[in-house]
């Protein structure tokens, strides 16, 4: 069986895969590598998708797939329409970076309050000492905060059971009451938390979720966080909360735009700390997604029924 995985390998994932080499014959393509990637996809059986996108247009030439399998929950980044229609099953991995990507949220929530980039440079810089008098009116713990989680499936429990540990309060909010404790109205979690983290999917519903509205319904002195998805933040709005001090800070793992351009407003603001869309890229969640995804090829290999697809294809 022939894969394309979209991504190059690291030596631990090479490792991981090597007992399966005498029946699945894989294909490494860095995700900016067009070129191979075009010349590769007729010829693979199972698309092992990433986050370069997948148009209809990339699918009509997969010929020979029968599987999409994203390495990820989230399939906004492929035309699964188009996959239904060409007899291609898609399937994701629903929980498994869960754990990376909920430490991930976590550790920008600490970076942005506690200000860690700022405090990193003028340390470098020789400039820490004495110490900005303002770190006392401004920096603060997770414990004594109020959490505020947008979406409540398996990456925002398990935020929310690493802040209540370290003391926080927490609340969320989902499509509708779910009847659990901290259940709250998206405008009223807003209006009460300390720190926002969002942890749900792109949809037409959560495009631009947080836009100048709903952004100006927080507290001056409030963090936000995204390890989701870009879009779901209206940036013109997020950048000019941030610059006219209508929001303290933001921790950002996910853009509008992927790569960043280097023309982004957010990339010269101090008050934010950046990640390249990498929570969930950890050696961990790479093993897990490995196994499940080799699993998957098995069970087209001896034709038992795929794991987690969604998709009807036809």
């Amino acid at each position: 069986m022939r894969v394309l995985a979209h991504f190059a390998p690291g030596a631990k994932v090479l490792e991981f895969v090597s007992p399966e080499a005498d029946w699945l014959d894989i294909h490494y393509c860095a995700e900016d590598d067009d070129d191979t990637f075009h010349r590769e996809l007729p010829r693979a059986d199972v698309i092992w998708h990433v986050l370069r996108p997948l148009s209809a247009a990339d699918l009509e030439q997969a010929a020979s797939a029968k599987l999409v399998h994203k390495l990820g929950a989230g399939v906004n980044t492929i035309d699964v329409d188009a996959a239904s229609r060409l007899g291609i099953a898609v399937a994701n991995m629903p929980g498994a970076n869960a754990a990376s990507v909920a430490e991930g949220a976590v550790l920008l929530m600490l970076a942005a309050l506690r200000r860690l980039p700022e405090l990193d440079r003028a340390t470098r810089a020789g400039s820490g000492w004495p110490s900005d008098p303002s770190l006392g009116d401004t920096v603060r713990d997770i414990g004594g905060a109020t959490v505020g989680l947008i979406g409540y499936g398996n990456i925002a429990k398990r935020v929310e059971t690493i802040v209540t540990a370290m003391g926080a309060e927490v609340l969320h909010t989902s499509t509708g009451d779910d009847g659990q404790p901290g259940w709250r109205s998206l405008p009223d979690l807003l209006t009460a938390s300390d720190i926002v983290s969002l942890h749900l999917p792109l949809t037409a519903q959560t495009s631009n979720l947080l836009d100048a509205a709903a952004l100006a319904l927080m507290r001056p002195s409030a963090v936000v966080v995204n390890t989701s998805r870009g879009p779901i933040i209206d940036e013109d709005a997020l950048v000019d909360a941030l610059r006219g001090g209508r929001l303290a800070a933001a921790g950002l793992d996910v853009f509008a735009v992927e790569p960043v351009p280097a023309d982004n407003p957010l990339l010269g603001l101090d008050n934010v700390v950046l990640t390249p869309h990498v929570t969930w890229y950890t050696a961990d969640t790479m093993r897990r997604y490995l196994a499940e995804a080799v699993d998957n090829c098995m069970r087209i290999r001896d034709g038992r029924d795929l794991r987690n697809v969604v998709n009807s294809p036809e």
